[in-house]
């Protein structure tokens, strides 16, 4: 490295999330766990990237991490890029490139909730945590990201318990279940089917329960986890492979699996909407890459909604929360000046030791 420039150690952020990339973008940007593996390798084996982390929800892909250079960041773009097959002017179109203060900023907005499209959720504050936790284990982390991932869950809790962002707070599974309710009114005689038994189906599927809702039938790729989610619901299990030829025995059909693509397709829908006579068939999408082909939604008496249809519902119930956002703001700002100040001067050690 012969400028000063080269060698200068920044902390950034580089990535996409719903702000700017829709629903069917961020599909074709979310890591599977194959790929997650993949490119974390990819990763391990730039010399010139000192740190990182990947957090890869159903509205974000992002990466956090000290670099030598700018090169080092360009060349982040281009293996994502190359791997996931998507175009690199495209990506750059949606893409967030951030760097120093501004990168802190954004990862305490994120842990705080502030950033996602419900604002004030808490679950990703949990998926950071994991995200952390994986880069630190596979022995990714250093100095600075230690320091700033740690001090910035601190400062989320400091936010979550001064501020009001989470009173009131809409999640993607009431809105789903308040759907439900106006359109088929009481939920008591519903039946539901739920395809994915991880955290985010069990959530929406206790939320119908605590509404009132009836039957519901617990359906994963895995058996044992249906059977096991299924006995803490006392709801029954479905196999897997049975899921299409069963559609049209139910009223909502809930889907959140990690599966590379739909599980649901618009003849399986076709075929039980024969049999449905004039009852509606209602469908939530939860997964990303989606679950359902969204061709469903075009559908005589279908309604589908996705992640972006929910959280558009939700934002409209905000307007109440503005003066807790700009709280918030004001507390993450304040948090993420001090956490720089600690961070810049653990860059500027890391570059004095440097060979």
């Amino acid at each position: 490295m012969n400028t000063s420039e080269e060698q200068r150690a920044g902390l950034f952020v580089l990535g996409a999330t719903h702000h700017s990339a829709p629903i069917e973008v961020r599909e074709k940007l979310s890591l599977s766990e194959a790929a997650n593996e993949q490119f974390h390798i990819k990763l391990s084996n730039l010399s010139t990237l000192r740190e990182f982390s990947i957090l890869n929800t159903c509205n974000r892909i992002e990466f956090y991490g000290v670099a030598e250079s700018e090169e080092t960041i360009h060349q982040i773009q281009r293996l994502f890029c190359e791997q996931q097959g998507f175009a690199e002017d495209e990506f750059e179109k949606i893409r967030l490139s951030i760097r120093d203060f501004d990168a802190v900023q954004h990862l305490l907005s994120v842990a705080s909730g502030l950033d996602s499209q419900l604002i004030g959720e808490t679950e990703v504050f949990g998926q950071i945590k994991d995200a952390y936790a994986q880069a630190q284990q596979r022995k990714n982390t250093g100095p600075v990201l230690n320091k700033v991932f740690q001090k910035a869950f601190h400062a989320a809790k400091h936010v979550r318990t001064n501020t009001s962002i989470n009173s009131g707070q809409v999640s993607v599974a009431n809105v789903a279940v308040d759907l439900a309710k106006s359109i088929f009114g009481e939920l008591k005689d519903t039946r539901i089917l739920l395809l994915g038994a991880g955290e985010i189906g069990e959530k929406t599927a206790r939320a119908f329960q605590s509404r009132g809702a009836g039957s519901i039938t617990v359906s994963s790729r895995h058996l044992e986890r249906a059977m096991n989610l299924a006995s803490s619901l006392d709801a029954t299990a479905l196999p897997f492979e049975l899921r299409e030829g069963h559609i049209a025995d139910f009223d909502i059909i809930v889907c959140s699996t990690t599966a590379p693509g739909s599980i649901i397709s618009i003849s399986a829908v076709e075929k039980a909407l024969e049999k449905r006579s004039a009852r509606p068939l209602f469908l939530i999408d939860l997964a990303m890459p989606r679950d359902i082909d969204f061709h469903v939604g075009e559908l005589t008496n279908t309604y589908l909604y996705n992640l972006d249809d929910l959280a558009a519902i939700a934002d409209e119930n905000r307007t109440a929360r503005e003066s807790e956002v700009a709280k918030c703001q004001h507390l993450i700002t304040e948090r993420a000046q001090a956490l720089w100040k600690q961070a810049e001067s653990q860059l500027a050690n890391d570059i004095a030791r440097a060979p």
